[in-house]
């Protein structure tokens, strides 16, 4: 029996030393949150600003298991005044070369206050901000079916958010610490009229609850060479290039950027 009771022990702990780590699944980075579900206290407010606040070149995405690069952009955001825990969204998606349009919407389902708030590097932000939190929802966005490659997608969202002057505003206080990123788009891609569905998760400087060996930067989102060739060799390349700012501002024309 002895023997039998080793055997089974042993079978069960092989799957997880060959499981994947995840990495970036902790979007308060370690600062707590209250338990206490404050929805009714907060849907006075217009969180719009949460999801049009960063530069597209700072959103980051993937989809498939082998973390092909897509692009999300939130174009409008408007709230529904009628049901005030919804907004409305209008955006595009790029896989390759392919772009699509999507709508949808984004629903509420809780708000958190942190326990004790943050005021970035030396607390340069302190008396600035009078509440600070989470908001968790559910998010559908639907691209056209009149072009080709398009389906749903589908997921739970997290945003990181502070108070300040009675207006919600995106929390980016800790944006220079290690490891910050805000807006967690973890959810799937479902083609339509079919079985076909991938993984696919975005945000704001980082990708969210991926594997460990993929985002390999410290102090700020890097790829790993491996995944180079999913569609990252340009966001390699662009790092790797000290002088793309000078570059950049000696184009002659401005480059039409993908979802215009």
């Amino acid at each position: 029996m002895k023997f039998q009771f080793i055997s089974v022990m042993i079978f069960l702990s092989v799957p997880i030393f060959g499981q994947k780590v995840h990495c970036h699944t902790d979007i308060m980075n370690g600062q707590e949150l209250t338990e206490e579900n404050k929805i009714d206290s907060y849907l006075k407010y217009n969180f719009s600003d949460l999801w049009l606040k960063t530069d597209e070149q700072f959103v980051y995405g993937i989809i498939g298991d082998e973390y092909e690069r897509i692009s999300i952009k939130i174009i409008s955001v408007s709230k529904n005044l009628s049901h005030p825990d919804e907004y409305y969204v209008y955006g595009k998606s790029m896989v390759k070369a392919n772009v699509c349009e999507f709508v949808g919407k984004i629903s509420i389902s809780k708000i958190q206050e942190t326990e004790n708030q943050h005021f970035g590097v030396d607390d340069e932000y302190k008396g600035r901000t009078d509440k600070q939190g989470l908001l968790t929802a559910e998010y559908e966005f639907y691209e056209n079916d009149k072009q080709p490659h398009s389906g749903v997608f589908k997921g739970q969202l997290q945003s990181k958010w502070n108070l300040s002057d009675d207006i919600i505003k995106f929390n980016d206080l800790d944006l220079e610490s290690d490891g910050y990123f805000n807006n967690a788009f973890v959810g799937i891609w479902k083609m339509y009229d079919s079985k076909l569905e991938k993984i696919c998760h975005w945000g704001d400087y980082r990708v969210p609850n991926v594997d460990c060996d993929f985002d390999i930067g410290t102090a700020e989102f890097n790829v790993a060479e491996k995944y180079w060739g999913k569609g990252w060799v340009d966001f390699a390349l662009k790092n790797m290039v000290s002088s793309r700012t000078n570059i950049e501002s000696k184009l002659q024309e401005p480059v039409k950027r993908w979802w215009e």
